[in-house]
């Protein structure tokens, strides 16, 4: 199959970096791409055609910490001090963790938000959940369903099932700790190593097994060295949330005598199969010591990647210090969303604008840089170097965004209108492989309708069951009030 895609503005590759090409074309043969550059040289010899016109056709867009659960930063990322606990299990709630969902509609919060994706302009995803409305954590079962799902519409997953040994708490006097059940980490690593092996075997070219533990203070430093084994054993990818907060970094060094940095690297993990959300806190963050001290360093010499969430970060209240620093230091940086929406577009916009701030500078705002992370730097992130990339050879991956909608407003260079003007909703086309997944808001298969209201009502039943298991004795009202009074 060959389909030949115009548009007027095409973000190519070089063989550095990017660059635009404009009232270009790009031939895709099967689920490579065999030609780029003017839309007047194109080949003729063409199955299909999709003209874009006034349109950004780039790469895919590659996401490293996308949602695919119900998002709960809606509730749960307003006020300070109690408010900021009420996401946490109470301790009384571990001794009598129950699922809120059941096994099918785990799978359709994993349905509707792969959906999402795919509307958002995503190509590429390592999906992150929330474990908080689980019995313990995630399943081989749960993934392998969501890994079916996945190949069939079309997105290119990096996938495993999370695992933990501990739960983060809140005791009836409101203070935060971890309680730990070790067996259950062991259980859920050996449930994650199923999972892999099975997915291997299977040879679909979208679907990659990885290694996804949850956050590291909730995995003992046993469980963080049997990860690395079975890792290496098999060439994998481990992902591993990390570098995000006091909270973390306190308790680690408190438990364990060390930084999480000095931990990951002394259970074996830290190499350049390892990709870390968040990243924040190192040694340069003024929380922290304010001053480089060798973390940046250290990461850039084992190769490790760090997901930048800019968005989430933002809306809890931090951020990198700097992505300009992180940037200059040689470190891989991949972009992720975190949480809803799964926008990319605006998590680039949240970067560069909060860059500006922090530097007082507005040469901070690297959007060239912002670009290459979620896309070139995804792809270093996942060893994937045909990812990331329009150019000759590379997988047919890629994005557009309509830059024709009077809503746009006028239009100069397509990234900087797209990035200041629009957001990700924007997207007309998403293809896999060669496969178009998305057009102008309309996926195969998929009843939008259908999607909004399956995820209002689990979003309720999810709301609904903070109430269970809060140390507070309150409804979920009370835990969550609106922002004004309702009045009927």
């Amino acid at each position: 199959m060959r389909t030949l895609l115009t548009a007027d503005h095409v973000l190519a590759f070089d063989g550095t970096t990017h660059i635009e090409l404009r009232d270009a074309a790009v031939l895709v043969d099967d689920d490579v791409i065999a030609y780029v550059g003017p839309a007047s040289d194109a080949p003729a010899d063409v199955d299909e055609r999709i003209e874009l016109g006034a349109s950004l056709l780039m790469p895919g867009l590659i996401d490293l910490d996308a949602l695919t659960d119900v998002d709960h930063l809606i509730l749960d990322s307003w006020g300070t001090g109690e408010q900021s606990r009420r996401l946490q299990w109470s301790e009384e709630y571990f001794d009598r963790s129950a699922h809120v969902f059941t096994a099918d509609e785990r799978a359709r919060i994993r349905e509707i938000s792969l959906v999402q994706l795919a509307l958002h302009g995503i190509t590429s995803y390592m999906p992150i959940a929330s474990e908080v409305h689980s019995e313990w954590a995630e399943s081989a079962d749960d993934f392998l369903r969501m890994a079916e799902f996945s190949s069939r519409i079309g997105l290119r997953g990096f996938l495993g099932p999370s695992y933990r040994s501990g739960v983060n708490v809140v005791t009836a006097a409101g203070e935060r700790g971890i309680r730990f059940a070790e067996e259950r980490g062991e259980q859920g690593l050996a449930d994650a190593i199923r999972f892999f092996d099975e997915i291997a075997v299977l040879g679909d070219p979208l679907l990659t097994p990885v290694f996804l533990p949850c956050r590291i203070e909730t995995l003992t430093p046993a469980l963080l060295a049997a990860t690395a084994d079975a890792a290496r054993e098999r060439g994998a990818l481990v992902r591993l949330h990390a570098l995000q907060g006091d909270f973390e970094r306190d308790y680690i060094l408190a438990e364990h005598g060390r930084t999480p940095l000095e931990l990951i690297a002394s259970q074996g993990l830290l190499n350049d199969r390892l990709i870390v959300p968040h990243g924040v806190f190192l040694d340069v963050n003024p929380r922290v010591h304010g001053e480089d001290r060798g973390d940046l360093g250290t990461l850039v010499a084992a190769g490790v990647s760090i997901v930048h969430c800019p968005l989430t970060n933002a809306r809890y209240g931090s951020e990198l210090e700097t992505f300009r620093l992180y940037r200059d230091a040689g470190l891989t940086i991949s972009l992720g969303t975190d949480s809803f929406p799964p926008d990319l577009v605006r998590g680039i916009d949240t970067g560069v604008s909060v860059a500006k701030v922090q530097n007082r500078d507005l040469s901070a705002g690297d959007l060239a840089g912002y670009v290459e992370a979620a896309t070139l730097g995804g792809a270093t992130a996942l060893h994937r170097e045909d990812l990331g990339r329009i150019s000759v050879g590379a997988q047919a991956d890629l994005t557009a965004f309509r830059l024709d909608d009077v809503r746009m407003g006028a239009v100069d260079d397509p990234l900087r209108t797209l990035v200041l003007n629009g957001t990700a909703r924007d997207a007309c086309l998403t293809m896999v492989a060669g496969r178009v997944v998305m057009r102008d808001g309309r996926i195969d298969g998929v009843d939008l309708d259908a999607v909004r209201s399956d995820m209002q009502a689990i979003f309720a039943k999810m709301r609904a069951a903070y109430a269970d298991r809060s140390h507070r004795t309150a409804t979920a009202d009370e835990l969550f009030p609106p922002v004004f009074p309702v009045r009927s």
